[in-house]
Formats: C-alpha cells, structure tokens, sequence
C-alpha cells in the first residue's frame, strides 16, 4: 500500500513554487489567450465549448484526492482536521467540476490550454490529497487550533466572494451573447478581479487551516496564476470601456 515519503511531498511542492514563478514571468507581462485576451493575439486552433472544457479541466482535482481515499488501506478517518481538510479541497472542486460550468457562458475553450490546465489539476490533486491522506499529522484538536478556524473563515469567505462574483459576471450575457461588459456589485464595485481576489483568499485560508507545505505553495500558485489575469483584465475594461469607474483597483481594494 502507499506510504508518506516526506522527500516527494517536499519535492512536488518546491516544484509548485518554480510553477508559480515561471506563470509569474510568463503573463505578467502578455495575457494567457483565451477569452477577452485572445483576439488581439494568435488565435489557436482548436477549441472545446466552455461548459465541457471546465468541466474536463477540474475533475481530476475532484477524482484523483477521492481516488487517493478509496485506496488508502485501511480508510483514514482519524483525526477529524484531516478529513475536514480533504473535504474542503474536495468541496470546492465538486463545485467547479459538476455545479459551475453548467451555468458558465464563456467562450469556447483551447484545447492546448485545456490540456495543460487538467495536467496542473492531476498534479495538485494528487500533491494535496496525497499530503492529506498519507502524510498529515494533527493533533485531535486541530479544529479548536486558532489556525484552522481563522483559515476555515478566510476559506469560506473567499469562496462565497468567488461564487457570487462568478453568478455577478454571468447575469452580464444573455443567453448565446459573446460580448463583454462592465461589471457591476458586490466586490466589483472596488476591483475588476473580484472573482480572482475571492479563490486566492480561499486557497490562503486553506493553506492557513492546513498549516502545510503543499498548501502553500498552491495558494502561491493560485496567486501568481491568476493574479496577473485580474491586472490584465483591469486594462482591457479601462481601454474598452471610457466610462469604466477609475477609482477601481485591479486585484486588492484601495491598493492594487
């Protein structure tokens, strides 16, 4: 059966980071291209409707820590800090496998893209689960810990600031439109990335409730993924749109 190797945990997070800095000095620079960033560049060949591309994109992150739990022998149940934590993980991309891109209306999705994206998944998914399911240690009153309770409520509010911010951009179209518009409530009202600002939030939280390595560095990841396409988006809205509110920020209220 599979055993904790801490130089593996160690080395697939290190390699996390190295990801997060190469997706750092790749598109701080040149959006990643595709959705309103991919007309003004290459347009690639092959796309994928957005719906069926989302939801190939993130199952593996949903499978491969569940497949990882089913293997485990005998199951892992104890402590309870564990098994909240993996459920969180899970969660939170049960939600984006099965719940948000049936209600998604982006545009279609590259494939090239979407190949990469389902590799990253595989790998997180198993470096968090396989951290979580076979390696982590806690004390059994991790959940009274004040770093499982703060980060919990970070994870929570990030989430529910990702989620409304998602349903805020998809009441922007109509049915079958393509066109983009301004943003309106909630978060947007100071940012134009609130849906980016609200999953970093949720993955520092994570990485606070766990309190680990791998965590970390996927919310360091998640931080320099996205936080670029949040700064490239805030452009396009002021080049797009002249009355596009100028004492909004690209990522953090009142700062950035």
């Amino acid at each position: 059966s599979m055993q904790c190797l801490p130089g593996l945990v160690l080395a697939l997070s290190s390699l996390l980071g190295a990801l997060a800095l190469l997706q750092l000095s790749l598109y701080l620079r040149v959006p990643s291209r595709y959705g309103k960033h991919e007309e003004r560049l290459c347009r690639p060949r092959g796309r994928l409707p957005a719906r069926c591309a989302w939801f190939l994109q993130e199952l593996p992150s949903f499978l491969v820590p569940a497949l990882l739990l089913a293997l485990r022998s005998p199951p892992r149940l104890e402590p309870l800090g564990c098994r909240l934590l993996c459920c969180l993980f899970c969660w939170h991309y049960f939600y984006r496998t099965f719940i948000y891109p049936f209600f998604t209306r982006g545009r279609p999705f590259p494939l090239q893209l979407l190949f990469f994206g389902m590799l990253f998944c595989i790998y997180n998914g198993f470096l968090q689960g396989y951290y979580l399911i076979y390696c982590a240690e806690y004390p059994n009153d991790w959940c009274t810990d004040i770093r499982f309770t703060s980060g919990l409520l970070l994870f929570l509010l990030g989430m529910g600031i990702n989620i409304h911010s998602d349903l805020l951009l998809r009441q922007l179209r109509k049915p079958g439109e393509v066109t983009y518009k301004i943003p309106q409530g909630g978060l947007f009202t100071y940012i134009s990335g609130a849906n980016y600002f609200g999953e970093i939030v949720e993955w520092f939280g994570f990485a606070i409730a766990t309190w680990s390595l791998p965590a970390f560095a996927f919310a360091f990841f998640t931080l320099c993924c996205i936080g670029p396409r949040a700064y490239h988006h805030h452009r396009y809205y002021l080049k797009t749109f002249t009355d596009y509110p100028k004492s909004r920020k690209a990522l953090i209220p009142f700062v950035f």
